[in-house]
């Protein structure tokens, strides 16, 4: 089993959120539909924009708290050394 750190935005640049799930997809289709109460319906996180897999949750969870802990500016440099267009990568992880 996989367990993945995902980070969403509003739009380039825009607001961040920085998650660990275990079920990429379901989770992303939660939050792009509004049916994750809390931080992101509120401020419209929507965007799959960063997403890295671990081998354990133990990993997985350390790492989201390392993230969060971050500047923004250095969560904004890992997203855009990953997908440099901020593309919302929701469409390539459910083919």
């Amino acid at each position: 089993m996989a367990y993945w750190v995902y980070i969403l935005a509003s739009s380039r640049n825009g607001t961040l959120y920085v998650g660990v799930t275990n079920d990429v997809i379901r989770r992303a289709h939660e939050h792009r539909e509004g049916l994750a109460e809390g931080f992101t319906r509120r401020h419209g996180v929507k965007a799959l924009v960063y997403l890295e897999a671990h081998d354990t949750a133990v990993a997985a969870i350390q790492r989201e708290k390392n993230i969060k802990h971050w500047p923004r500016s250095w969560k904004i440099d890992l997203i855009a050394k990953e997908n440099p267009g901020w593309h919302d990568l929701f469409d390539e992880i459910v083919r």
